[in-house]
């Protein structure tokens, strides 16, 4: 008989627990599997492992395979299991040998070509091709029979072909300047060209010696990492024979028993104390399997790579896992198999390292740009790809390129994408322009309804010039806004831009905008429609934005401003009081991401790996008596954000940002940071939409600051399923404020406080409840709560738009 030993609570499997059975000892592999030869003597099968309570089993008639399920002993639950000292001795050998044996590290270059594979698909013999009957309940109460041959046509599919499929060929180069990938040759189903964004995916981490290693974009710690032994536990199973060479057979798991991260097997050389092979599994909504394999150079004393593969199935979830931007469905392993024949859906790369040279010149241009994406490498002709050395034939390859072919053009795909893409960044393709979707209607309390049409010409009238504009009508001030901005390319590669701008346009006092802050679009933009105080400013400018510094976003502009506050405000000075301001300033933004990747492509450098903290500077200078500037001010603005993704799908996101103000400078260019609450009488008459990263409890102008920092820390859990349909995405947050006023005598007409004591809240956000609409709530507290007990409190509606691209 067959089976498996797992765990009760994790499904996770027990590695190597004793099976005591007819005074014979048997213990399971490393997967938890064991195969066991029963006599019909009705004698127990004794299943123990430390920390679990022993579990015994008595024959069942007619019993394929044995799934073992032990609990945990709870007096040992928490506690640490610790490796013995002559596996430990090893393990501290291997991170101590690193250096020797880290291609990166060890070799003064290498280059080699890496053949890669991803396909989603199924195997078609774990399919039922039966068609079922269904019983379904009339309106009148009587059953209604119908067929469901969804599992037939599953099967039937993908016995010809995967349901997609991606190759590519990439060059690997690696000098003492770092590592480089180049794009040889690339294809995706159902593509012409191939998804940039695509190209830039790395599911699993080339190099096992990082200290973290990256699994779905995601970092984990390495078990041969600097930590690995204060967080796994090791024991040797074995020693073994790979290419003639004696190699320890290594197990490795957390040392918390009712931890389900990362497990597997390491085959570590007994002579250089390098990896031979290393199989990884981590168990949890998912369930990843990654295998790698290497060579020994036996020229160079080294095992080099020779091949990475990584298996995704559906873990102990019932939820969709959304991977590659759509949603695939995935069997755990561990159970038997659901009804749904899209259960059985797996996710699957290989890659293959050829043509191998070692410390042979090697040299290649901006190392800091990590993948190279050329024109020529998207172009590559069926005979190109023939050439290619496949270990295994696979027969269904060609039909799903022809298949998915035949399926885009007929459903124009392609084009659907762009056009998602289009529509996610707020634009609506329309001939030569694109429509700005973000102009053509708003609300404030100034303005009213704003109506208004904007846009920005595209590349079928030119790469090399765009123009931009918009036009609004407010029909409650019953005045023109209007802009027209022309641009031009001046470098390609670099995403260089040279712009000239004229405006006249409305603005929110207090506002803190980094001018490399990207402009998501948002079907609404909530914050203004609850806001009355704004000014006017008709401003003529000239600026570059380049990324000529990699990793880097930059911004550079001048501009002359004619700033008329649409309040009861006044400023005033020792020699003038000004009721409107003629600003000439000078601003410098620079956005640094150094833990991301980016890529060069055909159209330009692209983010292809999210990475974080990232740090933001800005710096704004007004100069006096410069074509009529009336005011001399320095603002310094700086702003970090952090985020760290966790493979079970919660997140938990930081940001820290500051602002300081020198010299004579108006009460509309100061801060207000981003207070969201309206100031009437009862809780219900403040509901409004939750903004992102404001403050939900503060009122509006009720702080003011010339200097000030703020803090948010916010952790996304997992949807909850309360009720069909209803799976809630809570967050908890808590944000808090510091600021000082200098010179507050200045600023006469608007009354306001300062935030020298603090300001603290701390709320909990259920988004996406149903068909997107959500419900948040805060509460106020520390030394700025306010006398009134339900005044502190703030319930916001927020919306969520997926637009599923």
């Amino acid at each position: 008989m067959k089976g498996q030993v797992i765990d009760f609570d994790s499904t996770v499997p027990i590695a190597f627990a004793k099976i005591n059975y007819n005074n014979k000892t048997i213990t399971s592999d490393w997967e938890g599997k064991f195969s066991i030869e029963l006599k019909e003597d009705n004698k127990p099968i004794v299943f123990s492992y430390k920390g679990y309570f022993d579990k015994t089993y008595y024959q069942t008639v007619g019993a394929k395979f044995l799934l073992i399920k032990m609990i945990t002993n709870n007096s040992l639950k928490n506690q640490e299991i610790y490796s013995e000292n002559q596996v430990n001795l090893i393990i501290k050998k291997v991170i101590e040998n690193k250096p020797l044996n880290q291609p990166e590290k060890a070799l003064n270059t290498f280059e080699y070509k890496n053949y890669e594979h991803l396909l989603v698909s199924a195997n078609p013999d774990s399919i039922s091709g039966k068609i079922d009957t269904i019983y379904k309940k009339s309106l009148f109460g009587k059953r209604k029979i119908t067929l469901d041959s969804i599992n037939y046509k599953f099967k039937k599919l993908v016995e010809k072909q995967h349901i997609y499929q991606t190759e590519k060929v990439n060059l690997i180069q690696h000098n003492n300047d770092g590592t480089k990938e180049t794009i040889l040759a690339s294809r995706m189903a159902g593509f012409k060209k191939p998804l940039y964004e695509y190209l830039g995916l790395n599911l699993v981490s080339y190099s096992l010696y990082e200290n973290q290693l990256e699994i779905l974009e995601i970092p984990i710690q390495n078990p041969i990492s600097n930590y690995g032994r204060k967080m796994f536990v090791f024991k040797i199973i074995d020693t073994v024979k790979i290419q003639e060479r004696t190699v320890y057979r290594i197990y490795f798991q957390p040392k918390k028993l009712n931890s389900n991260k990362l497990r597997g097997l390491l085959f570590v050389d007994a002579e250089n104390f390098a990896i031979a092979k290393a199989f990884y599994r981590i168990y949890g909504i998912i369930n990843i399997n990654a295998t790698y394999t290497f060579n020994y150079r036996k020229d160079h004393k080294i095992w080099f790579p020779e091949k990475r593969k990584f298996v995704v199935v559906k873990g102990n979830n019932s939820e969709d896992l959304k991977i590659l931007g759509g949603t695939i469905k995935f069997n755990s392993s561990l159970e038997e198999l659901q009804k749904d024949a899209s259960d059985r859906v797996y996710l699957k790369l290989e890659s293959t390292p050829y043509d191998i040279k070692i410390n042979q010149l090697v040299s290649f241009k901006t190392p800091s740009i990590k993948i190279n994406v050329p024109e020529n490498s998207m172009t590559k002709p069926d005979s190109y790809w023939k050439s290619i050395k496949k270990d295994t034939l696979d027969v269904r390859k060609i039909p799903t390129y022809t298949n998915l072919d035949s399926l885009s053009i007929a459903e124009n795909i392609e084009q659907k994408i762009f056009l998602g893409k289009k529509i996610f960044n707020g634009y609506l393709p329309i001939g030569f322009v694109d429509l700005d979707l973000k102009s053509i209607v708003k609300y404030n309390n100034y303005e009213g309804f704003r109506l208004g049409i904007g846009g920005v010409t595209n590349n079928k009238l030119s790469e090399k010039y765009k123009i931009s504009g918009f036009v609004g009508y407010g029909l409650k001030d019953d005045k023109l806004k209007y802009g027209i901005t022309p641009s031009y390319l001046l470098n390609k590669e670099t995403n260089t831009w040279l712009s000239a701008s004229y405006s006249y346009d409305l603005y929110e006092i207090g506002q803190i905008q980094f001018a490399t802050q990207a402009k998501r679009f948002k079907i609404y933009d909530p914050r203004p429609i609850n806001i009355s105080t704004f000014y006017s400013n008709k401003m003529a400018s000239f600026f570059i934005e380049t990324k000529y510094i990699p990793k880097t976003d930059i911004y550079f502009g001048l501009s002359r401003n004619e700033v008329q506050p649409l309040f009861n405000y006044n400023f005033y000075t020792k020699d003038n009081y000004y009721s409107n301001f003629n600003l000439a300033t000078a601003q410098f933004a620079i956005e640094w991401k150094p833990f991301s990747g980016y890529m060069q492509t055909p159209s330009g450098r692209l983010e292809i790996e999210k990475r974080f903290p990232k740090f933001s500077l800005q710096l704004t200078k007004s100069f006096a008596n410069v074509i009529g500037s009336d005011f001399d001010f320095t603002k310094i603005d700086f702003k970090i954000t952090h985020e760290i993704p966790y493979l079970s799908g919660q997140n938990t996101s930081f940001i820290l940002q500051s602002g300081f103000a020198f010299g004579a400078i108006p009460l509309t260019h100061l801060y207000s940071i981003a207070p969201n609450n309206l100031n009437r009488e009862s809780l219900f008459k403040r509901i409004t939409f939750a903004g992102k990263n404001s403050f939900e409890t503060m009122f509006f102008n009720e702080f003011f600051s010339s200097k000030y920092v703020s803090f948010h820390v916010k952790h996304t859990f997992n949807k909850v399923k309360l009720a069909y349909k209803i799976k809630p995405l809570i967050s908890v947050v808590t944000r808090m404020a510091w600021g000082t006023m200098d010179k507050p005598e200045q600023h006469i007409g608007l009354q306001y406080k300062t935030l020298d004591r603090g300001f603290f809240e701390s709320g909990v956000e259920a988004n996406q409840i149903f068909k997107g609409f959500g419900l948040t709530f805060f509460v106020r507290y520390g030394p700025n709560a306010l006398p009134k007990f339900d005044d502190n409190f703030a319930l916001k509606l927020s919306y969520v738009l997926d637009l599923g691209f």
